[in-house]
């Protein structure tokens, strides 16, 4: 039987999926449709997610913070996969959608697109869902659409395409002191703004920030949100530190395991930094709230952690490693190198390299990278192609960085410049601008990944009868892939 929910919260499809238990494979969809059939490609990156009545049993965290905001306040509300959307359309008078990369316009999308020539499987599926038969409908019905999450600012990048899409609001910022009132104007049938930027004084505090109510995809459970870093191309640092209380942590963890997802992800801008109040961890909050989950979960893994704070405190990062790995062989975390440019470094992030000073910025990504490898800590990292003011001599000194790093297990991915941040009235970097350093750049941390990539496979598909039947298609993609641009990079090199 069918609930008459008013209000629809749901999200494309590239994003209403569990990437077979492995955050690592939701990287592609960054990546635009290619030589592998989109069916299959879907098969192996993005799989449906799991349904109940066409609800889904897992979804993207944010979108369960909204959810539980909504349902704090008392919306007669419900999250639903979009392959299921017609289901809930006939009693819906709100339609809120999640977005984390709308128009491909994220690092990762922008550098593939631009070399690929084509936009990412994440934008191709957010106008497919815009677009689709139900959405069209329920609009015509005067449904309000309302936008939000991660990717919402990308959506003014393009005159006029809210009009075209009949999008009527779009959030942008931590909205959980503001949706539900722009959802109550909604259902009231009052006119709503078209952009409601999020500003720091509704920022929600800790007491703000509801519980989440029902699974999210993987077990992602965040532990605090904000950054004290303040790199000028980043937007989360404009934001405030704030870290979650432990029984908060726990609590959504219980969340999870309830309705059988097993994994967990810690997710912070930097998860060895849990509880402190500067750049120095704090390994009495850090170690406890690992001891308190990592024997209870089947998969554990960060989202990000800074080189800094784990080369200031190696003995932290070591007593969180055995605790880990009694239950598994290794974890996984995204990593910030960005750049080997002291210079750079100096100008544009000088506390990334806290409490170290930023001029030690390249022997404090030797030291944290060799760390991680010794700990079975597999970082994949970013590098920001094209920075602003950046000149041959930084291209230079980031070459000789990943050099020095060849033999430490991870993947180093170079993304194109956009302007976030301090630095959004920048120029976007793109494929047009690359230099022949950049080309270098880009070919020689291609090689670094084909180097590890295999080992990676076998380790991320360890123990998952299922996902061993699957990794023949990743390694003949991967080494598909390998052949293309060691092609492309002869080709272009010679040129």
């Amino acid at each position: 039987m069918i609930q008459n929910f008013e209000v629809l919260l749901t999200s494309d499809e590239t994003l209403m999926s569990a990437y077979h238990g492995n955050e690592f494979l939701g990287f592609g969809t960054c990546a635009p449709p290619n030589f592998v059939p989109g069916w299959l490609y879907r098969s192996l990156f993005f799989p449906p997610m799991r349904t109940v009545d066409g609800l889904p049993v897992e979804a993207p965290y944010g979108l369960r913070k909204i959810e539980a905001q909504l349902l704090k306040e008392g919306f007669n509300v419900a999250t639903v996969s979009p392959r299921n959307l017609t289901r809930f359309l006939r009693f819906a008078k709100v339609l809120c959608i999640y977005t984390m990369d709308p128009f491909g316009f994220g690092p990762a999308s922008t550098t593939l697109a631009s070399i690929l020539g084509k936009p990412p499987y994440s934008a191709q599926y957010f106008e497919r869902l815009l677009n689709s038969q139900a959405v069209k409908q329920v609009q015509k019905r005067g449904v309000k659409t309302i936008v939000g999450g991660p990717g919402a600012w990308q959506l003014f990048l393009r005159p006029g395409y809210l009009e075209k899409n009949d999008v009527d609001c779009v959030v942008v910022g931590e909205a959980e002191k503001v949706i539900g009132k722009v959802v109550n104007a909604a259902l009231l049938g009052k006119p709503l703004s078209q952009r409601i930027d999020v500003n720091p004084d509704e920022t929600p505090g800790l007491e703000e920030i509801p519980d989440i109510v029902h699974a999210s995809v993987n077990g992602l459970v965040e532990i605090g949100r904000g950054c004290c870093r303040h790199c000028e191309f980043c937007d989360v640092t404009l934001r405030p530190l704030r870290w979650y209380p432990e029984d908060k942590v726990l609590r959504e963890v219980h969340v999870n395991q309830a309705a059988g997802v097993r994994a967990c992800c810690f997710h912070a801008e930097d998860v060895m930094l849990y509880g402190s109040v500067n750049t120095r961890p704090r390994e009495d909050k850090l170690v406890k709230l690992h001891e308190h989950v990592v024997k209870d979960v089947e998969g554990f893994s960060w989202s990000h952690c800074s080189l800094a704070a784990v080369a200031s405190s190696p003995s932290v990062l070591t007593k969180v490693s055995e605790l880990i790995r009694q239950f598994q062989p290794w974890w996984g975390a995204e990593v910030g190198i960005e750049t080997g440019s002291i210079r750079l470094a100096e100008k544009i992030m000088p506390a990334k390299a806290h409490p170290f000073k930023a001029k030690d910025w390249p022997s404090v990504v030797r030291e944290g990278m060799g760390l991680m490898h010794d700990n079975f800590l597999v970082p994949a990292c970013t590098l920001i192609v094209g920075l602003p003011e950046e000149r041959e001599e930084d291209l230079v000194a980031t070459m000789d960085l990943v050099d020095d790093l060849k033999h430490v297990r991870s993947l180093i991915v170079p993304l194109f410049f956009v302007p976030l941040g301090l630095l959004r009235n920048e120029d976007w970097f793109k494929r047009k601008a690359l230099l022949q350093r950049h080309k270098e750049l880009l070919f020689q941390c291609a090689e670094h990944d084909f180097y590890w990539l295999n080992d990676l496979i076998n380790w991320a598909f360890k123990d998952k009868w299922y996902l061993t039947l699957l990794r023949p298609f990743y390694k003949a993609f991967t080494d598909i892939v390998k052949q293309k641009a060691r092609k492309t990079e002869s080709r272009q090199l010679s040129t």
